[in-house]
C-alpha cells in the first residue's frame, strides 16, 4: 500500500469512527492519536539487565518487592532471580518439563510437538507464607503443585489441573488466590464452555450453563480483587472482577440501538462469600453478573490487557483498558486506551436487567418485576437483618431470576465519555499502571505499554489526555510484550516475552541532557536540578523543577542546551550545502534563522528545510552569513546547531585542467557519441547499485530507515556537493586549504568512454580491488570516505548522505571503473541541482 493511499485510509477511518460515535467529545479523534515524543531504539538502551535460558515463554511474573524476588514462569521451568538485577547469574531453578509419555499422548492427539506439547506454566502465586502454587499445561494434562519457597523444589506429588489451568497454552487465562480460594477463568478442557470457577480451601463453584450460557466463548484477559468490604458503610462483600471478550448475538442497549456484533468486551463480577444456592444454583455462583464495556469507538471490541490502580482506598479504583481492532478491520492496525472507575461499574450492575426473547433471538431490555433482595448482589447488613446470611439462604425466585438475567443493560463507560488514547499502526499487548506524586502535589498515573512487536510506550494521564513520553524498543527481535510488573522498591519495570525477561529502569532521565529536555519531557520520576535531569525519587525535591501539566515552565535558559559550537562551512558559489540539525523530539519543529531573519521552509531562495536539516542548492554569494537552528516545542525554542557559511566566487580553471563535459569547444557530434555513452553506462551502474543496495539493506534495518553497513556516527555530516574542489598536488595545496578549509566532496569532470560499436565495456571476470584511497587531511573534515550509508528524504526530493569516516574504508565495491562512473554522474548532477517537481531525485 502506498504511502498516501494508508494516509488517506488512516484519515478516513478516524473520520468514521468520529462520524459514528456521536460521543460528547472535547477533542477531535485525530488529537487522540498521541505521538511519542522521543524514539529509543534498542542499540540506544541503557541501563537494562536481560535474563534467558535454554527455554521459551517467559510470562507469567510473581513480584514479591519485599524479598526482592520476582518468580518466572516460563516453558517446562521456574526461576527465582534476584529483583534488584534479574541478570546477576544468582537465579535459582525448577525444571518442570512434561513427561515423555504425556508428550507421545500430545502427539497423537494431533497437536503441534514445537510449541504445545510442552508444559506451559500459566499460573504462579503465593499461596501462604511458605509455598507458592503453580499450574501448568503438561502437554494438554494440566497439573498444580504447591512448591516449598524456601527449598524450591516441586512436591512429589501433583495435583489434577483441569479445574484449575486451560490445556491450551494459546487459550486466556486469569487467575487468583484470594483468602486460601483459587479464582480462576479460562475454558479448562478441550470440549467444555469457557468457565469461572472456585477451588482449593473454599466450597467450589463454578457458571451456569443451562438453560443460558452465562459465558459465550470468552477470552478471558485479566481478574482483579477489589475489598470493597473495607470500612464498608453496608457491610459489603468483596468482589472478584472479571475482564473478557466473548461471542455476543443481537443486543439492544442504550448506547448501540441496532448493533449486530461479533465481538464484545465484558466486565463480571462475582462475591467472595457466595457458596451457591442451596437447590437451585447448587455449585454454581449466585452472584454472577455482566455488562458491557465500551470504549465509545466502534469495532474497538477486543480487549487486549486490563490493569488497576487504587490510592489506598477501595473506592478510587480505576482499571485501564486496551482495545484493538476486531476481526471487522483486519487490515488496519490500531488500539485504544480507555480509563474506568469503580462506581462506573458500580453503576452498571445496579441498573436494568436484560433478558433473552426466544421469539425475537435478541437480548432486551428488562422491564418487569424484580424479586427481593436483589438478585446477583452480595449479602449485606440489610440482607442479614432480613435473614439472608448466606447465597443458600436466598429465595428461590431471586436464583431463577439471576440464572436467566446474567447480563445488565447498561453499559460500563469510561472516564471523561471518550477515550485517553486512539493510536494507529500500534496493537498494545500488555499495561502496567503506577501512581506517581509528582514536586506540583498532584499524583500522576503513568502508564505503561506494551506492544505487539516488542516496544514500550511510557505515558503520563494528564487530565482526559495521554501525553507519551516516550517508544523504547526492548526487544531487537519483534515479539509481543506478554508481561508487565513495576517494582517500587528496585525502580524497575518487568518485561516479559518469549525470548526473556528484561528489566528496565522506570526512569531514564539522564536521557534529557538539557533543561528544555528535561521538562518537555513531562516525565513525573524526572526533575531538572540545575545542572543535570534527576530521578526525583533519589534527589531532595529542594530547588527541582519540573512541569508535567503544561510541560513549559521553569527554565531560565533562553537556549536551553547553552551555546552550540559554531561551526563554519566554506564553498564556492554553485555548490549545494547541507546544514544538519538533528531534532531529538519528534513534537519539536525545526526553526532555521539566517542572519536573525527566520528562513522560509517551502523551497524559496533555494533553501529547503527537511528533517535532516537545511539544504541550501545551487549557493550564491547572498546565502553567506549565519544560520541557528532552533527546535521549537509546546512554546519554546531551544538552539540545536550554528553555522558560519561562506559562499566564495567560483575559482577560474588552469589551462591544464581537463576539459568539462559541455565545453563550448565541443562539436555536436561529440557531445551526442558522449551523452549516449555516459546514459548507457548509467544503466549498468544503477544496475550494480540497485543489487549491491538491495542485499545490504536486508543484512540490517531500523525503525523508519534502512542501514548499510555499520551505523553512521553521530558526528558524521556531509556538508558540501561541488564540481569546483582543486586537485590537490605541489602547487596547489596552498591554494586548496585556503579555499576549502572545511573540506568538501570532490567532483571529477570528464567524459563517458566512446567506442565504435558498444558504448559499454566488459568488464573481467574478476576485478582485483584497488588498495585503499589515501586518508585525507586532518583539515579535511568534509572529506568523504564511504559510499552512501543513509537514504533519507528531504522535502520529496531524495538526497543520498555519503558516510564520513576518520579511518579510510576498504570496500569490494572501490575499483577504478566505479569511481569513474560515479564522477561522471555526480559531474552531470551538478549542473541538474534540484527539480521543482517533488517526487523526482536529486543527488
Amino acid at each position: 500500500m502506498s504511502g498516501g493511499t494508508d494516509h488517506l485510509l488512516t484519515a478516513l477511518f478516524m473520520a468514521v469512527v468520529a462520524a459514528a460515535v456521536g460521543y460528547p467529545s472535547r477533542r477531535s479523534a485525530t488529537d487522540l492519536d498521541a505521538t511519542p515524543r522521543t524514539t529509543v531504539t534498542f542499540d540506544e538502551l541503557s541501563g537494562v539487565r536481560f535474563f534467558s535460558m535454554h527455554t521459551l515463554n517467559y510470562s507469567t511474573l510473581l513480584l514479591e518487592d519485599d524479598q526482592g524476588i520476582l518468580y518466572v514462569g516460563a516453558r517446562g521451568a521456574i526461576f527465582a532471580l534476584n529483583s534488584s538485577d534479574v541478570a546477576d547469574g544468582s537465579h535459582r531453578t525448577i525444571h518442570w518439563e512434561a513427561s515423555p509419555e504425556k508428550q507421545m499422548d500430545c502427539l497423537q492427539k494431533g497437536k503441534n510437538n514445537k510449541t504445545e506439547c510442552f508444559n506451559h506454566v500459566r499460573f504462579l502465586q503465593r499461596l501462604n507464607s511458605t509455598h507458592l502454587y503453580t499450574c501448568g499445561t503438561y502437554a494438554f494434562h494440566p497439573l498444580c503443585a504447591a512448591i516449598d519457597a524456601d527449598r524450591f523444589m516441586l512436591p512429589s506429588h501433583f495435583e489434577e489441573g483441569k479445574e484449575k489451568c486451560p490445556y491450551d497454552p494459546a487459550r486466556g487465562y486469569t487467575g487468583l488466590i484470594v483468602d486460601g480460594g483459587l479464582y480462576t477463568a479460562t475454558r479448562y478442557e478441550f470440549r467444555s464452555l469457557p468457565d469461572i470457577r472456585r477451588n482449593l480451601h473454599q466450597r467450589p463453584l463454578k457458571t451456569e450453563e443451562s438453560p443460558l450460557h452465562w459465558l459465550n466463548d470468552a477470552e478471558f484477559v485479566a481478574s482483579v480483587l477489589v475489598r470493597e468490604s473495607k470500612d464498608s458503610p453496608v457491610g459489603d462483600d468483596d468482589k472478584i472482577y472479571y475482564f473478557f471478550t466473548e461471542r455476543a448475538g443481537e443486543e439492544t442497549t442504550s448506547f448501540f440501538d441496532k448493533s449486530q456484533v461479533a465481538r464484545v468486551a465484558r466486565v463480571a463480577r462475582v462475591c467472595k462469600s457466595d457458596v451457591g444456592g442451596k437447590k437451585i444454583l447448587q455449585r454454581k455462583w449466585t452472584s454472577f453478573m455482566k455488562a458491557r464495556l465500551v470504549c465509545y469507538i466502534p469495532y474497538y471490541e477486543v480487549l487486549s490487557s486490563v490493569c488497576s490502580l487504587d490510592a489506598g482506598n477501595w473506592a478510587s479504583t480505576v482499571f485501564y483498558a486496551a482495545f484493538t481492532l476486531s476481526a471487522q478491520w483486519r487490515t488496519m492496525e490500531a488500539s485504544a486506551v480507555c480509563r474506568y472507575s469503580i462506581s462506573a461499574v458500580q453503576q452498571a450492575f445496579e441498573g436494568p436487567y436484560m433478558e433473552y426473547q426466544d421469539t425475537a433471538r435478541k437480548w432486551s431490555r428488562y422491564d418487569g418485576a424484580v424479586p427481593e433482595p436483589r438478585p446477583g448482589s452480595c449479602i449485606t447488613d440489610h440482607s442479614r437483618r432480613k435473614g439472608y446470611n448466606s447465597s443458600q439462604d436466598l429465595p428461590n425466585s431471586v436464583l431463577d431470576f439471576v440464572k436467566l438475567h446474567p447480563l445488565m443493560f447498561e453499559e460500563v463507560k469510561p472516564g471523561g465519555g471518550e477515550p485517553l488514547l486512539v493510536k494507529k499502526n500500534v496493537a498494545y499487548s500488555r499495561l502496567a499502571v503506577d501512581r506517581v506524586q509528582a514536586l506540583d502535589g498532584h499524583a500522576y498515573d503513568v502508564l505503561f505499554m506494551g506492544t505487539g512487536d516488542g516496544w514500550i510506550h511510557k505515558a503520563v494521564v494528564v487530565g482526559s489526555g495521554i501525553h507519551i513520553v516516550d517508544e523504547v524498543q526492548v526487544f531487537r527481535d519483534p515479539q509481543p510484550v506478554e508481561s508487565l510488573v513495576i517494582s517500587h522498591a528496585q525502580r524497575s519495570l518487568y518485561v516479559g516475552a518469549a525470548s526473556g525477561i528484561l528489566q528496565v529502569p522506570l526512569a531514564s532521565c539522564a536521557r534529557y541532557a538539557s533543561c528544555y529536555d528535561c521538562i518537555l519531557a513531562r516525565d513525573p520520576y524526572c526533575a531538572w536540578d540545575g545542572r543535570a535531569c534527576r530521578p526525583t525519587a533519589t534527589t531532595a525535591s529542594t530547588g527541582l523543577v519540573q512541569d508535567i501539566q503544561s510541560g513549559n515552565k521553569g527554565c531560565r535558559s533562553s537556549s536551553g542546551r547553552g551555546f552550540p559550537t559554531w561551526k563554519n562551512r566554506t564553498v564556492l558559489q554553485g555548490d549545494d550545502v547541507l546544514l544538519p540539525c538533528d531534532q531529538r523530539s519528534n513534537l519539536a519543529r525545526a526553526v532555521w534563522l539566517l542572519n536573525g531573519s527566520k528562513v522560509p521552509g517551502s523551497g524559496q531562495d533555494r533553501l529547503r528545510v527537511g528533517v535532516d536539516g537545511l539544504l541550501v542548492t545551487d549557493t550564491l554569494p547572498q546565502h553567506s552569513g549565519e544560520y541557528r537552528c532552533y527546535g521549537e516545542e509546546r512554546g519554546l525554542r531551544t538552539l540545536l546547531a550554528a553555522y558560519s557559511l561562506s559562499v566564495l566566487p567560483e575559482v577560474p580553471h588552469s589551462p591544464t585542467a581537463a576539459p568539462r563535459p559541455h565545453a563550448a569547444s565541443q562539436t555536436d557530434s561529440d557531445m551526442k557519441v558522449a551523452y549516449v555513452s555516459a546514459i548507457v553506462a548509467l544503466v549498468v551502474l544503477c544496475a550494480v547499485l540497485s543489487g549491491v543496495l538491495l542485499y545490504m539493506s536486508c543484512l540490517e534495518k531500523r525503525k523508519g530507515k534502512y542501514v548499510l553497513g555499520e551505523p553512521r556516527p553521530a558526528s558524521v555530516e556531509l556538508q558540501t556537493v561541488s564540481a569546483n574542489c582543486l586537485r590537490k598536488g605541489r602547487r596547489e595545496e596552498e591554494e586548496e586549504e585556503l579555499t576549502y578549509p572545511d573540506g568538501c566532496l570532490r567532483i571529477i569532470p570528464g567524459e563517458a568512454p566512446t567506442a565504435p560499436t558498444s558504448p559499454v565495456k566488459e568488464l573481467p571476470a574478476v576485478v582485483p580491488p584497488l588498495p585503499p584511497p589515501p586518508p585525507l587531511p586532518a583539515e579535511l573534515t568534509n572529506g568523504v570516505g564511504a559510499l552512501p550509508s543513509v537514504l533519507r528524504k528531504m522535502n520529496g526530493n531524495s538526497y543520498m548522505l555519503l558516510q564520513q569516516q576518520e579511518e579510510p574504508l576498504a570496500s569490494p565495491l572501490y575499483s577504478a571503473s566505479f569511481t569513474e562512473e560515479l564522477s561522471k554522474i555526480l559531474e552531470k548532477r551538478k549542473h541538474t541541482q534540484l527539480v521543482e517537481k517533488l517526487d523526482e531525485s536529486s543527488v
